[in-house]
């Protein structure tokens, strides 16, 4: 009952799982006392790591001083400053004690309104008092904006939430809605909220995906079962589906892991897989029933029989699984949920195989609706006359007769195949690539531009790209945020603009919208636009990353710009961007102390006094009967006042009077500091860039790693490559180590079986051979090898192909242990189990085909879609198993 979720590692730690846009016909005041209310309430929400409101300005009470009039009356902006912060307190004067009692004493004097400071008096003439009012405007307003927020082109305020790590993102999205429902009651007329970026809904519908995938794959494999063992048999066989999930479920769920994507894909996986053992255990007992034994010494005897092949099949299968349950990093996050689940499931299946099964066929078997000339042929395999075999097991043995004739040249044939193929798919076919590229659901354009902008300014180029996108018919909302600073954005950018998807079958593929926008937006001037998907999977950031380090910053700055240069000019690269400082200009104010000395002035006045001119100088808080927090009270100059220009022509008051500022001060500019990285104390930039549809990772950082010694690149600068390349490298490196222990624990499991080397080295073969089918599949679809699902398939495939050649050499074991020659002892092996090893293929290769075919089959809402985006996902790791399989099999037969 427990509601599904989700690894949190499919996104990006600090990227929104939901954007909520307030907007309203409502003074601003009301819109941004709701945003607060609710971001204190959605940080109490369990599952919320991060809420972050975007174009909340804060409110101020603003004193703006008229310096010409504090002129006119002998005012210093020291003394004004100290008086409002001296009679804006709430003085605690003690406690009086009597004989009568014990009275507290306090003087109140905290400012409650703007007419308390306008009202305020700072100077006495004589007999006229002059009040703050006489020098200054008192108003309540807002701080300069840092950042805006609109939906649809609508101005508004945005709350941003950010998932906790390992929290369940359907849950805590359905917490944060549930709460919205219910403070919406409280709210005035007109206020409207908007929900866009909600990851939730792809969550489920993914999870929807795969469980409709769930129930094609058991439907698929039961039919299959039913039309070869019939309804009885495979009633027994399926038994064990249930049976295996809810024991697996069950043991999963003991260390605390629910059901999410990855446990899912697993389900699908397993449903071929675990029935192998009942059905191998059902085929024998269906052939002694056929020649005339009571059902139960059928079953009894066929599991008996059976044990150690299944056991020795299963344990195989386990070890091919266990080494990728320890995958280190955030990739072996995403992915240990696959071989925990598979491990659970499968060690369930070993138990309903040989007690379950056994027990229910002893109660309820019947060798099913077989025709005497099948009974016959059951009969004949075992200790009959091959010759005399009818159907497809007669054409079978004849030609497997003949072949036996040369056995070399069978052997020389199928590697001369294995090899070709190879060959073939490192000449002619598409490469590897780290993960399977994904359909998004949204996208977002990173607007970026040069230099000293104010908000306003970085908003005005912001309107201009929104001007773009907001008529696109395959958009559903446009999110536009202006400036703020977004979690890991470039220095440079000013803006981003979110545009949600409409359902991907209603659509192009994202890919060519973005590039429509690219071009569209093209013209704009001093504008640089980055087009960037929703990234799924462990990966982040851009593919193609090269950090470069050095001692020399110079040095450094020089290399980093002859990268990018290269880098530039690689066909299918776009949105190349490097971290070299941005050329800015900070204005510092050199005091001279000496000179300033003589006047009576210092550093912290002269700092104050430019306060004036910038944001203001605070001078207390005040709580107005309207708002919940405490405001500042900052005195600033009026707007006019606020410029480079009026720096120069500042008065500082000293013992002497007022004296112009530029006696002891000059403005000097100065190159704006920016962000300094290190690694292992050396400076470090880098470059980066994506990498169009069409192109892989792969050969970008190929043809770049050529061009390197061709930069004059100075020798003590360090380039290496990280990213997607330096992920994909550590993936298989670990995937080939995996594949490793995963040999040798199978070479043990099988000695150990068969108490011979040959004979383990001959089962081991079909591991070899069957990434010749997983190539050859490849080749044909035109896909690249997927360094983690094509990988983790051929692991996979590891497991599940030794499992036939497993029962092969043991039945032929036992029939020349009965004293028949090796010739016949083959051909009656392969006669025998011929039917087992078919079924218990087809039944694993057709619970992987809705996924390896991208079909989404909704059986209740009887709808059917064909290249859905969740299932995008597993095509790589499905066709891998099924196609190496298929190639396998017909090897070992």
């Amino acid at each position: 009952t427990e509601e599904p979720t989700v690894t949190e590692i499919k996104f990006s730690r600090f990227d929104p799982m939901l954007v909520l846009n307030l907007a309203g016909d409502v003074p601003e005041r009301t819109l941004t006392t709701i945003a607060r209310d609710l971001k204190e309430k959605i940080e109490g929400i369990a599952g919320v790591m991060e809420v972050t409101l975007v174009g909340v300005r804060e409110e101020l009470m603003e004193v703006v001083v008229d310096p010409r009039a504090m002129e006119s009356y002998n005012l210093d902006q020291a003394q004004i400053l100290s008086l409002v912060d001296r009679n804006n307190r709430l003085v605690a004067a003690g406690a009086l004690h009597t004989g009568e009692g014990r009275f507290p004493i306090k003087v109140p004097g905290v400012f409650e309104s703007a007419a308390d400071v306008l009202e305020m008096p700072i100077k006495a003439v004589g007999d006229r008092v002059v009040h703050f009012r006489d020098v200054a405007e008192v108003r309540r307003t807002y701080k300069d904006a840092e950042s805006v927020a609109r939906l649809n082109g609508e101005r508004g305020l945005a709350i941003q939430v950010v998932q906790r790590s390992g929290a369940n993102i359907i849950g805590t999205v359905d917490n944060v809605m549930a709460l919205l429902e219910a403070e919406k009651k409280s709210w005035p007329a007109g206020i409207q909220i908007v929900a866009s970026r909600d990851k939730s809904g792809d969550v489920k519908r993914m999870l929807s995906n795969l469980q409709n995938s769930v129930i094609s794959a058991v439907l698929l494999v039961f039919i299959i079962i039913i039309g070869i063992l019939g309804l009885r048999a495979a009633g027994l066989v399926g038994v064990s589906i249930p049976g295996s999930f809810l024991l697996g479920i069950l043991t999963i769920a003991s260390f605390g892991i629910t059901i999410n994507m990855m446990v899912l894909f697993a389900l699908i996986m397993a449903v071929g897989l675990l029935v192998d053992g009942a059905i191998v255990v059902t085929e024998l007992a269906d052939r002694r029933m056929a020649e005339g034994i009571d059902r139960h010494d059928a079953y009894s005897s066929a599991a008996r029989r059976m044990a150690w092949p299944i056991i020795a099949s299963t344990c195989t299968t386990l070890a091919a699984f266990i080494p990728l349950a320890f995958w280190p990093n955030e990739m072996g996050e995403f992915m240990k949920y696959l071989p925990i689940t598979l491990i659970a499931v499968l060690s369930a299946s070993l138990l309903m195989a040989l007690l379950f099964v056994p027990t229910l066929g002893s109660l309820f078997g019947s060798s099913g609706n077989m025709s005497d000339q099948q009974r016959k042929d059951l009969t004949t395999a075992e200790t009959g006359d091959l010759d005399t075999l009818s159907g497809f097991t007669g054409r079978y043995v004849q030609f497997l007769k003949r072949s036996l004739l040369r056995p070399w040249l069978n052997v020389g044939a199928v590697c001369a195949i294995l090899f070709v193929i190879i060959f073939a798919f490192f000449t002619f076919g598409r490469g590897f690539e780290f993960f399977p590229d994904v359909e998004p659901e949204f996208a977002t354009l990173e607007i970026r531009a040069r230099g000293d902008l104010s908000t306003a300014e970085k908003d005005f180029l912001v309107r201009q790209v929104e001007a773009y996108v907001l008529d696109l018919d395959e958009v559903a909302s446009v999110y536009a945020r202006t400036g703020g600073n977004e979690q890991g954005a470039a220095e440079d950018q000013i803006g981003s603009i979110t545009l949600n998807f409409i359902p991907w079958d209603e659509r192009r593929p994202a890919d060519e919208i973005l590039r429509d926008v690219r071009e569209s937006v093209a013209g704009l001037a001093g504008i640089s636009i980055q087009t960037a998907k929703a990234q799924d999977g462990p990966q982040q950031g851009k593919p193609i990353q090269i950090e470069l380090s050095a001692i020399s910053a110079e040095l450094l700055t020089d290399a980093t710009a002859r990268v990018r240069a290269a880098l530039d000019s690689i066909d299918g690269v776009f949105n190349v961007d490097d971290s070299r400082p941005l050329p800015g200009i900070e204005w510092q104010i050199d005091v001279d102390r000496a000179e300033a000395a003589r006047f009576g002035a210092d550093i912290t006045i002269v700092g104050n006094m430019i306060q004036l001119v910038t944001n203001g100088i605070k001078i207390g808080e005040y709580r107005p009967d309207d708002a919940e927090d405490e405001i500042d009270i900052r005195v600033r100059y009026p707007y006019d006042y606020r410029n480079l220009d009026q720096i120069d022509e500042l008065r500082i008051p000293t013992p002497n009077g007022l004296v112009p500022i530029s006696n002891f001060v000059k403005r000097v500019p100065a190159n704006k500091v920016s962000t300094i990285q290190r690694t292992n104390m050396r400076r470090t930039m880098k470059v980066e860039a994506d990498v169009e549809d069409g192109f892989l990772d792969g050969d970008v950082v190929n043809e770049m790693a050529e061009m390197l010694p061709f930069l004059d690149i100075d020798p003590s600068v360090s380039v290496q490559f990280r990213g997607g390349n330096e992920d994909q490298n550590e993936a298989a490196a670990f995937l080939l180590k995996a594949m490793m222990i995963a040999i040798a624990a199978m070479a043990i499991i099988l000695v150990t079986q068969f108490n011979s080397l040959y004979q383990a080295f001959l089962i081991l073969t079909a591991v070899v051979f069957s990434t010749g089918g997983v190539l050859l599949g490849h080749l044909i679809m035109n896909k690249p090898f997927g360094t983690v699902m094509s990988g983790v398939g051929v692991i996979t495939l590891a497991g599940i192909v030794v499992n036939n050649n497993i029962v092969f050499i043991d039945t032929y074991n036992v029939l020349r242990n009965r004293g028949a020659e090796a010739f016949e002892a083959i051909l009656r092996t392969c006669a025998v189990r011929l039917r087992p090893v078919l079924l218990t293929t087809v039944t694993t290769i057709l619970g992987l085909m809705p996924m390896v075919f991208a079909v989404d089959i909704d059986l209740i809402n009887r709808h059917v879609s064909v290249g859905a985006p969740s299932t995008q996902y597993w095509t790589q790791l499905s066709s891998s198993v099924a196609g190496g399989l298929a190639f396998a099999t017909i090897l070992t037969l």
